[in-house]
This record gives C-alpha cells, structure tokens and sequence, in this order.
C-alpha cells in the first residue's frame, strides 16, 4: 500500500539525488548594468549562455540534455507566443510561471518518469531599465524573479556568498566592464564555497600539498582560485544591449574575448 509518507520520502530521495547533482556545476551571475544585462559564467566545454528571444537570454546548471530541452522548449514557446499574439507579449512570467514551472513541477513528482537535473537562470530586457529582470527556475518548479541581480549555483550557500559579493550597485554607476568584474568575483566566491564543502566531505584540506591555495590569505583566496580555474575553463559572458552599436543588431551578444580580458584583468 502506497502512502503519503512513502511520497514524502521518495521526494525527498528524488531531491537529494539532484542536488547532489547540481553541486558540480559551474555557477552562472546575472547582473543589470547602465545598458543593458548580463550572463556571466566558466565553462569547460559545453557553451553556457543562450539567447532565447530578441529580449530574452538563458543559462543553467545541471544535465545538459536537461538544460538544451528546457532551452528548446523556451524559445519553442517564445517564437510561438510572438507569431500568434506579438513580440511584446513574450514575457518571461508567462514563459516561466505558465510553460515551463509546471513541466518541471510534474516531472519532479512523477515517481514513473526521471526527474530534470536543471538550476535555470533567465534574464529579460525590458522597454525601460525599470522593466528588467531576473528568472531563476528550479529543479522541482518552483521559480522566484529577481531585479537587479541573481545568481544559480551548486548549492544555497554558494548562492548566498556569490550575493553577498555582487550586493546592490547602482546600476547607473555600474559599466559593462565593472559588471564583468563583478560578476568574475561573485563567480569565484560561488564556486570557491562549493569546492570547500565538497573538500570538507572528503576530507581534504585546502592547504594540503598540491593544493593552488596552499599558504595563500583567506583575503586572496578567491583571486587565485580563480585564476587557477582559467587554466582549464574558458569565461563566456553575453549581454542584452538596450541600444545596440546599429539599429539592425541584435540585443544579444555574446561578448568577445578582448572585451571579458579587459575587463577581468586585475
């Protein structure tokens, strides 16, 4: 006999099994900056950061497979939204809240089917800076919008740490470079806090012999983690332009590697 005590704890099963996970992905930072808004990420191979729409971008953490349905299913829904009423009515509160939450609610439920291994991060240009915003998606469906910042990561404490580091600039006082710093820091504060658990849980100690943190201050702790992740990852960033350089170009850039190194150089 099938209990409600015995759906609790296959739930409960399903997430520990996803978050477990989740815990290796490369974090991804969203920022609004004066012009426009933000991606930012480190990759190893996979690309990360997608355009969505002409307004619309997406990055994620999780099962590749999982996140390319979720990224074909959002521009599916996006390019059908937009030829049968228009452009302006494509939203992500209606892409989220109305298609993809409860796709990923039902299957996170559903004990017959395997569960999406996803942390999603959306992000929309609105007609005024005031408009902008952030979607972060979750694994069992459950979403929450963001102003001016937000941030997916491994796990809440790494969330935490990344938003603490971005805290609350002005956005008229933040350019497309600071951004990018800011975003590299709070991408490093991210995935540094999830290396340590995940070295606490082996018993591993950051100053151990071999280790790129071996003697190094707690203050540039984060710096050199940093960089020694560059030397097997590669940053990929992409922006959503309010105004771009030409009236016919795209709002959607991905950002070149001049730019990402101009910006991040210390």
């Amino acid at each position: 006999m099938y209990t409600p005590f015995d759906f609790s704890e296959a739930l409960g099963h399903r997430k520990d099994y996803i978050e477990d996970r989740l815990r290796e992905g490369s974090p991804v930072v969203g920022i609004a900056y004066d012009t426009g808004l933000l991606l930012f990420t480190i990759r190893r191979t996979q690309r990360k950061v997608y355009e969505i729409y002409d307004r619309h971008m997406f990055s994620a953490i999780g099962n590749q497979s999982d996140i390319e349905n979720v990224r074909l299913a959002s521009i599916n829904m996006a390019h059908q939204e937009g030829f049968e009423r228009s452009p302006d009515d494509v939203s992500l509160q209606r892409m989220v809240g109305f298609s993809l939450s409860p796709a990923l609610k039902k299957g996170y439920g559903d004990q017959m089917t395997v569960p999406f291994v996803i942390r999603a991060l959306f992000a929309e240009l609105g007609k005024s800076s005031s408009a902008d915003c952030f979607f972060v998606l979750n694994f069992d469906g459950e979403y929450r919008r963001a102003a001016d910042n937000a941030v997916v990561a491994g796990t809440p404490s790494a969330e935490d740490r990344m938003l603490s580091v971005i805290g609350s600039p002005l956005r008229d006082e933040l350019p497309l470079a600071k951004a990018l710093k800011l975003a590299a820091e709070a991408w490093a504060a991210g995935a540094r806090d999830a290396h340590k658990r995940r070295n606490i849980a082996s018993d591993f100690d950051e100053s151990d012999q071999g280790s790129p943190l071996k003697g190094v201050d707690e203050g540039d702790a984060d710096d050199v983690f940093l960089r020694d992740e560059l030397k097997v990852g590669t940053i990929e960033a992409a922006v959503l332009e309010r105004k771009p350089a030409q009236r016919t170009e795209a709002r959607f850039r991905l950002l070149s590697e001049v730019e990402i190194a101009e910006a991040t150089a210390k």
